[in-house]
Order: structure tokens, then C-alpha cells, then sequence
């Protein structure tokens, strides 16, 4: 059967999804287990996307089936399929369906319940319309390539014999030749799906070997990873737990696009304009209410005049008036005439008709009131008099409805964006919300780092969640401590499903390597239902920096998604990704553009040594030289678990793998933590 080449079309059942394609991952993951398992015998012809409704669903699905001119041989639908109010495609599906195939559903059921007994939550539903066979798999990406793996083998038989082929044909050879066609040995076929975990571990390395499914001797292949099971889930022994991470290596570039594609997009609210807006990023453009200057103003202190026409002021005038910048009765003056004048302060208003200010150091006190309080006359000799002398014009500095900030723009404490705003009577504003951030620890080991007394052989003090939540709130967020969470899997996951009500991003540490402990990435995976995007990063340190998105309902009952950077627990590592990978995702959800630390050049003050496979993010001090050059100098020694390199860094080498060192003097890329200083 090899020969073989049948079409293949996705419906993918979320209301979310239909509004928002790209809140979807079923299709790339189930497309990659057609590509890689599928023995090249499908080909994936359209997929679609229908909210949760009943009808929708069956009209899809009748137009591959019933209508289209050459129909599809396989239907697969992914969503709808649990005990949830909208799920209803089990329901839709089954009207529709003109012979029922209970043997595949049992496949799905029996291959997912070895991985969690919650597979019994699940509605599958498997048959033959016409000429089509329909699958429906779980909403989540996960569990739907799981599925799907249990029987994409018997498949092609079952889309042959539903097409019309003739059975004597399609046997003949017996069930031998038909298992060998498939690829499915006795055993495994006979164990109904107990070699799931093997497959599916080839997969993406979430299976759940069973022992006596690979008790065929190869066992002592433990060094070829496809060999061994490979599994994350935390209730399994230490002997059948992975012995490689199952997820791909991928650079710290491509980790970066990860994140920029899965962060959530920002939230717009209204502002006040008052000082807790420092910090934030408009999400509009900000027009003037009003004109500044709104009244025509003196820009000195003198007096106001009413320059003739010849621009010539020779004489004693009369004082008629004063004009302060204070609001008040005594700005309340008559219209001035040619000839008179009144005293003026900077900033106050002309009076009406007047047309100049002549500088006080222009003129000379001649007499005074007769209480001597008040100037009565006053003398000027200038010429060349020009209207508009010492005047600032009504809007000269900004017109009403003129922009005066853009979209974008980070409103900061020292640039005067929120003194415009309110010169120019702008109360309220648009902006982006900022995240607020949950810092936890994880680890039976991690214990309080202000408790009194020695430790214990094996605690150790907690130093990331302190200093995670110190570099949080430096680049202005808010900040939720949420404490530390033991080593146990249902501890954790309430743990984090609380954090996941009360905050945006939760930055965890710890938990994330190969430990039989280890449980965060199963933790999310299996009892949160969210998706890690990347689980491992070429870099170091920090390979097994983790970036995951968990759905959860917010307070409308609207579905959305919620980040979780799981770091590493080492000190130097935590800290490291948290610069690199978690601040970006931050500044995007902030609305900060470019988002992440400001990358500068700089040069090596003496040789380093580089990581031979690896990429290395070393921990630096840089300074500006006598040159005015920035300079970098290593804090010492970076292995991850050193605490000592943090202290006075502040910047992150971006240095290269490699054999050689690089010398004294080369040029490298600095991404900047803190601020740079006068080497002195």
C-alpha cells in the first residue's frame, strides 16, 4: 500500500480559534504527525475553522463528504469533544455518520488512558459517511496528535474499504502482509496499542512506555534515544522516565520568534494622567485640548504698551494698570489706550489693547502714587518699536488639536511627556496595560533565604525569587511573590492554577531538567492543558528555559491565553533568561517596542575563553573608557550555579561558540542590564 495516496481535510471546532486563526496549533501539530508517521500516504487538501455550534460543524463536514467533486477520504475534527456546555461535536458528527467505527474509538480511549486516566473525560466519536471515514480528536494539541498516532496506521485500510475497494483484493496475502503494509508488528498490534508510548515518544516524547511493551531485548540500547520510551509524565518510576529532554534544541533567534508569536497581544485601557502613568506606552495619539498659551502673554517683566505707528515711544506715561501671572480681580483691566501703559509681569496676560512689552530695564521710575506703593509714571525713550515685542501669541508653543504624542511612546519620569499632557489639559489616555508578574519557587530543597539557622544537608536558601522579583519590579512591573511550591505534582498544579487567576506571567525556577522531580513542563502539559513552545535553548546558561502558554478564562468567560517562563533553578541562569527571554515577552504585552534590553557594541577588555558548543551569555561589567569606548570586563568565573558572577554585572555578553578564545580588544555585541558608568 505504499502506492497509496489519500486526502485528508482538518476541522478544527473553537469558537476562540474562528475568530482568531492564530490562536490555533492543532493544525501544525497534526499536519506533522500526517508528515512524519504517515508513510507518505496522505495529503492534507483543506482545513478549516468552525466555532462550536452544531450546525456549522455539520455543514463542513457534509461539504467534504457529500458535495465537493472528488470528496476526501479521511475527516479529522479536533475540539468539541469533552463534557464542557459548547462541546457538542461528538453530537454533530454522530447524525451524520452512516456506519459507526467503535474499534477506532476504542484505539484512541485505550492509547490515551495509558498516558492519564482523565483520557476517560473524553467523547471520541469514529465512522463512515458515504464514503468518508470521520475521526473527531480532543481540542487540545496535544491530546489530538495523541489520538491520532493510536490509529493513523489502520487508516489507510479503513479509507480504502470505506472508498469502495474490493475486499478479496484488499486481503489478499492475509493479515500478515496487511499488518506489514501498515507497519504494525504482531505484538504491538495483538498488545491493542500498548506500543503507543514507543510511537508516540518518536513523536514528540510525551509517551508512557509500558514495561512489558519493549521487553523485546531492546532495553540495552539505552544509547540510542529512539530506542527508550520517552515520557514526562511524573507518575512513572525513575527507570521509565526520559533519558534526553523530548524537546528540540532550538536558538536562542528562534526562541526569541517563539515568544514574540505566542506572548499575548496587549490590552488597551484609560489612564489618568497623573504620575502612576509613568512607565506605561500610549495606544493612541494624544491632540491637545486647548491652546498653550491661551491668552497672549508677556515673556518679561515690564509693561505693556500700545506702539504707535511710527514705533516710536518718547515720553512719561501713565501707569493705569497692573497685570500679574496670578488670576485674579487685578487682572481685570479696560482696554489701553495709545499713549498709556501697564505694568506687567512675565507670564501674566496683555491687557486688551495692548500690542508690546517694553523690558522694565527700557524705562525709568519718574513718580509714584501718593501712598508710594504703586508706580504713577513711568518714562521711555525707544525707538523702532515693532508690534508683538516680548509677546507670546495665543497656541505659538502648541494649538489646540495639534499631536503632541504618538502612538508608542513610553511615557517616562524624566522626559516631560506627562507635564505636556497636562499643560495642554489632556486628563485621560489611552495606554497598555502592564502585566503584573508571579514569581515562584519550586523545589522540596528550596527553603526561605531569610530562616534563622544553619541549613540542612541538601536545602538551599532561595535566591532566585528574591532577585527575579528585584529585576521585575526595576523595569517597572508589578509584582505578586507567590511563595515556594513543593516537589509534588498536585501541589504544584494548584499552585499554579491560583497564580494563573491573580496574574499575567508567571516566571517559575527551577524544575525544568531532567530530574525525576522535575515536574513543571508535565505539570503544564498534562494537568493545565497548555503548550510549551520551546523547552530547551542552545545557549548558555539556560538550556532548559521554558516558554509556555496555558489557557484560562478570564473574568467575562472569554477563553484566553496566560504565559509561564519556567527558568532554570541555577542562580546565574535564572536571571540570565529572565533578561534574555522574559523581559520581551513583558515589553510586548506592555506594548513596548523595540522590546527586550538595548543591544550596544562594546570591546573585550582582556581574552575570554569561549564554550566549545555553545553560544554564551556572559555575565559582564561595561564601562566607558577614557576613549569614551564602551569597555567589558567578566565578573569571574560563570559557571550557572555561581552566584557571584551576578554581583555588579551589568550586561550580557553576546559571545560566540567556538575553540579559540577571543582576544583582547574585539568587538562584541552587549545586551545592557543596568547602567553604564565612567570607568574611573
Amino acid at each position: 500500500m505504499a502506492e497509496v495516496s489519500l486526502k485528508v481535510a482538518l476541522l478544527i471546532v473553537s469558537t476562540t480559534a474562528a475568530k482568531d486563526p492564530s490562536t490555533d496549533s492543532s493544525r501544525v501539530a497534526l499536519s506533522d504527525v500526517l508528515d512524519k508517521e504517515g508513510g507518505g500516504k496522505w495529503e492534507l487538501v483543506d482545513t478549516k475553522i468552525v466555532p462550536d455550534a452544531v450546525t456549522q460543524i455539520q455543514r463542513q463536514i457534509m461539504l467534504w463528504a457529500d458535495v465537493a467533486a472528488e470528496g476526501v477520504n479521511l475527516i479529522v475534527t479536533t475540539g468539541g469533544t469533552g463534557f464542557a456546555t459548547s462541546d457538542n461535536t461528538p453530537e454533530a458528527v454522530s447524525a451524520l455518520l452512516h456506519k459507526q467505527a467503535p474499534g477506532l474509538v476504542h484505539g484512541m480511549l485505550a492509547a490515551s488512558l495509558q498516558v492519564t486516566p482523565f483520557a476517560m473525560m473524553s467523547r471520541p466519536v469514529a465512522g463512515v459517511r458515504n464514503g468518508t471515514v470521520i475521526v473527531t480528536l480532543p481540542g487540545s494539541p496535544k491530546g489530538a496528535k495523541e489520538n491520532l498516532e493510536a490509529i493513523l496506521k489502520m487508516l489507510p485500510h479503513a479509507c480504502q474499504q470505506a472508498a469502495g475497494m474490493d475486499s478479496r483484493t484488499l486481503h489478499a496475502g492475509g493479515v500478515k502482509k496487511l499488518e506489514a503494509d501498515a507497519g504494525i508488528s504482531p505484538h504491538t498490534h495483538s498488545h491493542a496499542h500498548h506500543d503507543h508510548a514507543h510511537t508516540h515518544g518518536h513523536g514528540h516524547g510525551h509517551g508512557h512506555g509500558c514495561g512489558h511493551g519493549h521487553g523485546h531485548g531492546d532495553l540495552v540500547r539505552h544509547t540510542n534515544p529512539n530506542a527508550n520510551p520517552i515520557s514526562n509524565d511524573p507518575s512513572l518510576g525513575p527507570s521509565r522516565r526520559s533519558r534526553e529532554s523530548p524537546y528540540p534544541m532550538l536558538s536562542v533567534d528562534d526562541a526569541l520568534q517563539k515568544i514574540r508569536e505566542y506572548t499575548p497581544a496587549s490590552e488597551i485601557i484609560t489612564s489618568k494622567v497623573d504620575t502612576s502613568l509613568t512607565g506605561r506606552v500610549l495606544a493612541e495619539d494624544v491632540t491637545a485640548r486647548e491652546h498653550v498659551p491661551g491668552f497672549r502673554a508677556s515673556i518679561v517683566d515690564g509693561y505693556a504698551v500700545v506702539v504707535p505707528k511710527d514705533g516710536k515711544l518718547n515720553g512719561v506715561f501713565p501707569v493705569v494698570s497692573v497685570s500679574h501671572a496670578a488670576p485674579g480681580e487685578s487682572n481685570e483691566v479696560k482696554e489701553l489706550k495709545e499713549g498709556e501703559i501697564a505694568r506687567i509681569t512675565t507670564g501674566a496676560p496683555l491687557p486688551p489693547g495692548a500690542t508690546s512689552v517694553i523690558m522694565v530695564e527700557d524705562t525709568e521710575l519718574k513718580t509714584m502714587t501718593d501712598d508710594g506703593r504703586e508706580e504713577k509714571e513711568v518714562q521711555i525713550t525707544v525707538d523702532g518699536v515693532r508690534e508683538g515685542e516680548n509677546v507670546r501669541e495665543i497656541g505659538s508653543d502648541i494649538k489646540a488639536e495639534d499631536v503632541v504624542l504618538g502612538k508608542g511612546e513610553l511615557i517616562s519620569a524624566v522626559g516631560g511627556e506627562i507635564g505636556l499632557m497636562a499643560a495642554v489639559g489632556v486628563a485621560e489616555v489611552k495606554t497598555y496595560r502592564k502585566p503584573v508578574v508571579g514569581v515562584l519557587s519550586t523545589g522540596d530543597e528550596i527553603v526561605q533565604h531569610d530562616r534563622p539557622g544553619d541549613l540542612r544537608l541538601g536545602e538551599v536558601r532561595d535566591t532566585n525569587r528574591i532577585t527575579l522579583m528585584c529585576a521585575a519590579r526595576e523595569q517597572g512591573f508589578e509584582v505578586i511573590d507567590l511563595g515556594i511550591a513543593a516537589d509534588t505534582p498536585g501541589t504544584l498544579e494548584q499552585t499554579l492554577r491560583d497564580a494563573l487567576r491573580r496574574v499575567d506571567l508567571v516566571i517559575t525556577s527551577g524544575g525544568v531538567s531532567m530530574g525525576e522531580l522535575d515536574l513543571l513542563k508535565p505539570t503544564i502539559e498534562r494537568s493545565l492543558g497548555g503548550s510549551i513552545h520551546f523547552g530547551r535553548v542552545a545557549m548558555k546558561p539556560g538550556k532548559p528555559t521554558t516558554f509556555a502558554t496555558v489557557p484560562v478564562k478570564n473574568d467575562a468567560g472569554e477563553r484566553i491565553n496566560k504565559v509561564i517562563f519556567s527558568l532554570p533553578g541555577n542562580p546565574a541562569s535564572a536571571l540570565v533568561t529572565f533578561h534574555l527571554f522574559v523581559l520581551p515577552s513583558l515589553h510586548q504585552m506592555s506594548g513596548i517596542s523595540p522590546a527586550g534590553l538595548s543591544k550596544v557594541p562594546v570591546f573585550l577588555a582582556h581574552d575570554f575563553i569561549l564554550d566549545k558548543s555553545r553560544p554564551e551569555y556572559h555575565r559582564a561589567v561595561v564601562v566607558v573608557d577614557s576613549t569614551g569606548r564602551l569597555v567589558a570586563t567578566s565578573t569571574g568565573g560563570q559557571r550557572s550555579s555561581k552566584v557571584g558572577s551576578l554581583r555588579g554585572a551589568n550586561s550580557l555578553l553576546c559571545l560566540p561558540s567556538g575553540k579559540e578564545p577571543l582576544k583582547k580588544g574585539t568587538r562584541v555585541d552587549a545586551l545592557l542590564m543596568g547602567h553604564v558608568r565612567p570607568d574611573i
